[in-house]
């Protein structure tokens, strides 16, 4: 199927993009893993025909949104995200009608039909960056997110109205489970996710994205690390990383803190989209012309 993939890869042009949270054989095949906001700049800046987006259907959303003369595929369009689920575009509109003077800031894990109700996007990377582009008199609404909000606004200072929503993966992570794994190796740096709950986040030595987690292990002197984020971040860390020790932040029941609908895109329905060119990512232009807007401020903030 390795060899099939890169055949494909030939014959359509094509370049694979995959989230760190993919399986081991897909990020192995990719040629860019990375995290949300890396991911964008690649769709964006790439001169391949197609893109095989191989993460969850926000992302692959937001790679046809940036590049729309492309052909985006998803190996499974049933790849969905909690957390775009629970910021839905018609109770947004009706909020934005009811607030209309707040500036809408939205964390890039929302639908291509949130994103087109927004003023910016932003990442987990670059969240601090954004919230802190906006003028202070300014009211901002943050969706949807509310762990990762609630994290900006201990970073930043600023009061922000928070979106009800989260990804249930992170939400997994409890303060009691963290703190014990932490007894057992106590010489270990804990790495959180800021969508990680707030009591998880205070016993972490470093809250970051995934992007930042590889910065952080490989410069510090610290030769173990607990990483509290869906365990798919482990296979990156072990091969950029090299000769240090990772162990995946456990829940209160596990070890096995995996995303269901990151796990759906395989090497064999990989082979499949790139040999029929389907399931194939469609937005009507007026969704995806409204939602490039607040993308494109968010790349000129940078990263």
């Amino acid at each position: 199927m390795i060899d099939r993939i890169q055949k494909l890869k030939k014959q359509r042009n094509a370049v694979i993009l995959a989230h760190n949270y993919q399986v081991p054989e897909i990020q192995d095949v990719a040629d860019f893993v990375g995290d949300s906001l890396g991911l964008a700049y690649h769709a964006r800046d790439t001169t391949a025909d197609v893109i095989l987006f191989c993460g969850v259907h926000f992302m692959a959303e937001t790679a046809k949104i940036v590049n729309p003369g492309k052909t985006v595929l998803l190996p499974d369009l049933t790849a969905g995200c909690s957390l775009a689920d629970s910021c839905d575009a018609v109770a947004l509109a009706k909020w934005k009608t009811e607030n209309p003077d707040v500036v809408v800031v939205a964390y890039i894990n929302c639908t291509a039909a949130v994103k087109a109700l927004t003023d910016v996007i932003c990442t987990s990377g670059n969240a601090v960056k954004v919230v802190n582009s906006i003028p202070k008199e300014k009211r901002i609404l943050f969706v949807p997110d509310q762990n990762l909000g609630q994290w900006v606004m201990a970073q930043t200072g600023r009061e922000l109205i928070l979106w009800p929503g989260a990804c249930h993966v992170h939400m997994m992570f409890t303060h009691k489970a963290i703190f014990q794994l932490r007894q057992q190796h106590p010489a270990a740096k804990i790495v959180a996710h800021p969508e990680c709950v707030a009591a998880v986040r205070m016993l972490a030595d470093e809250v970051c994205s995934t992007e930042r987690m590889i910065r952080y292990c490989r410069t510090s002197p610290a030769k173990e690390f607990i990483i509290v984020t869906e365990v798919g971040m482990l296979h990156r860390l072990r091969k950029e990383v090299p000769g240090k020790i990772f162990i995946p932040g456990p829940t209160d029941t596990c070890n096995c803190s995996e995303c269901p609908y990151m796990k759906k895109n395989t090497l064999e329905n990989a082979v499949a989209a790139l040999e029929n060119l389907t399931p194939e990512i469609v937005l009507t232009e007026e969704i995806r012309h409204r939602a490039l807007t607040p993308i494109e401020r968010m790349l000129m903030i940078g990263r």
